[in-house]
């Protein structure tokens, strides 16, 4: 092989190059600490990587971006895993660049004349955040929507160029189509190219300038970076990836019901790394929420940029710089507490009209024969069974309304056809399917009471966000009353109140239906 090399090295100068990356010099006494710029640099390269193999199989548009990641969960080979790594990684990169950032202030690396240098990894830090609030979006579930409302409405929030910068993420009046196609142009292409220049510039300033060394140089002579520092770097690479491989197989990626623009109900909960950012908001309401979501973190922003013209002495121990230990302590300690209470004040999994009473009603109405005589394994719509929708909540309403119209010839419309209501709790509880989740309650009761209440009650009361809110909401009336005296109101409010504006239901409903639906409401606690 020495001919091929040595005609490879006469057209590129390989060996040149070779000599310039793995023979570097390194002071006396460079340790452990000095591996995590490698890690982050991993991490990045495996994000990349990662995301290049989903984007193979994923669809940025609303009506196929969910069934894309479902397809990568379910039916492409060590699809879990892949996605696990990239998901997962992200928490991965965000620990590392933030330990690299400390080790960088705890040995005083960022001063004269690595500014530049410091500043480019302030930024890439920057970068690494964006990147990981782009691609919250892309599954397009629920968390994913409601978490990117927030986020747009956090933008909006911003003094005098608010309402701009909302419509730019936005692409429109409401998040949608365009809002997702943005979202993963930047999350694919803009910050991709972003993340290559500002690492190449990084690496080149950090070479350009040498790494800082420990702050007491060690004993002995400078070493060449290739072989001791690599094999550091290298032991430092395989334990994360072995751990981030093994919490990517063991744990699989949350994937939650699908995005539904009409579910008011649900509570968005961001990702660790922002969470406490979202629990700032919580102690500047109203007009002082400009405070939370622009004045503190550009401040934090600001007074990163500008560190290395704030602390000009030379000195690099970090007791001796009382100002900035303090500076970062009261930060690092800040963001701890108020993740801590984030996560502490993070309420149970949002309810959501996608299951629970409604989507149970929903899966008996689907049981009905006119139903099930297409679909059903075998029948005439799907030859495996699988009615998990691939049409838009527009195009299955009219399918459920008037099937001929959709599909003429099909069959006959069902007679009598299906009212408004029993089409929302259809809607509901196929998309608890497409979710990859089904009705919690399944004892008679449970099912008889779901029937009931979106039969008769959901057109004026809502449980868990299902159903119109014209009466009092539903959700945890069990608190306030018990079973008898829901039983009494259900069957005649006027007994109990006489000006009462709700109807009597002894009539309408059996006496098993009224046990059935007052019990269940007498356990929403």
């Amino acid at each position: 092989m020495t001919p091929l090399r040595d005609w490879l090295d006469a057209r590129t100068g390989y060996r040149a190059g070779l000599r310039h990356l793995l023979h570097e010099e390194l002071p006396a006494g460079v340790g452990w600490w000095f591996v995590t710029g490698s890690v982050v640099l991993f991490l990045l390269v495996l994000q990349l990587v990662t995301g290049v193999a989903l984007a193979v199989y994923y669809v940025p548009a609303p009506e196929f971006a969910y069934d894309s990641v479902r397809f990568i969960m379910d039916r492409v080979t060590f699809g879990p895993v892949l996605r696990g790594l990239h998901v997962f990684g992200a928490s991965f990169i965000v620990v590392a660049a933030c330990v690299h950032m400390l080790r960088v202030v705890a040995l005083g690396s960022y001063k004269k004349p690595r500014e530049v240098t410091w500043i480019t990894g302030v930024v890439l830090l920057l970068i690494i955040m964006v990147f990981a609030l782009t691609g919250y979006l892309l599954p397009w579930d629920q968390k994913a929507y409601w978490g990117t409302t927030v986020t747009i409405n956090i933008a909006r929030s911003m003094p005098v160029a608010g309402d701009f910068f909302a419509r730019l993420l936005r692409g429109g009046a409401d998040l949608g189509a365009l809002t997702l196609v943005r979202w993963y142009a930047m999350h694919v292409f803009l910050l991709p190219a972003a993340v290559v220049g500002f690492t190449l510039a990084h690496l080149f300033l950090m070479r350009r300038h040498r790494i800082s060394g420990p702050v007491s140089p060690g004993a002995g002579e400078p070493r060449a970076f290739y072989p001791h520092h690599a094999l550091k770097d290298t032991f430092a690479v395989a334990v994360v990836f072995s751990g981030l491989l093994l919490l990517a197989t063991l744990r699989t990626p949350d994937l939650g019901p699908v995005a539904d623009p009409s579910d008011a109900a649900y509570v968005p909960r961001p990702e660790w790394y922002f969470l406490w950012l979202f629990q700032l908001l919580k102690y500047f309401p109203g007009r002082m929420e400009v405070i939370a979501t622009i004045a503190i973190p550009a401040l934090i922003v600001g007074g990163l940029l500008f560190l290395p013209f704030f602390d000009r002495r030379p000195e690099r121990q970090l007791l001796r710089r009382p100002a900035v230990a303090a500076s970062f302590a009261v930060l690092v300690l800040g963001i701890w507490i108020l993740t801590y209470l984030g996560v502490k004040d993070s309420p149970a999994d949002a309810p959501s009209s996608h299951g629970g009473l409604i989507a149970l009603a929903g899966e008996q109405f689907a049981e009905d024969p006119r139903c099930q005589q297409c679909h059903r394994p075998g029948g005439a719509a799907t030859a495996v069974g699988d009615i998990r929708p691939r049409r838009d909540p527009e195009w299955l309403a009219g399918h459920l309304a008037d099937p001929e119209v959709i599909a003429p010839g099909l069959r006959p419309p069902p007679k009598g056809g299906l009212d408004d209501r029993q089409i929302r709790a259809i809607l509901s509880y196929v998309r608890t399917l497409r979710g990859g989740s089904a009705s919690a309650d399944t004892d008679p009761d449970s099912r008889l009471a779901a029937l009931v209440f979106a039969r008769s009650c959901s057109f004026c009361h809502r449980i868990d966000g299902a159903g119109e809110a014209v009466g009092p909401d539903l959700t945890h009336i069990g608190s306030k009353r018990d079973a008898k005296w829901l039983r009494e109101w259900i069957s005649d409010p006027s007994r109990l109140d006489v000006v009462a504006s709700m109807p009597g239901f002894s009539e309408r409903l059996s006496e098993r239906e009224i046990t059935a639906i007052s019990g269940y409401l007498s356990r929403r606690k």
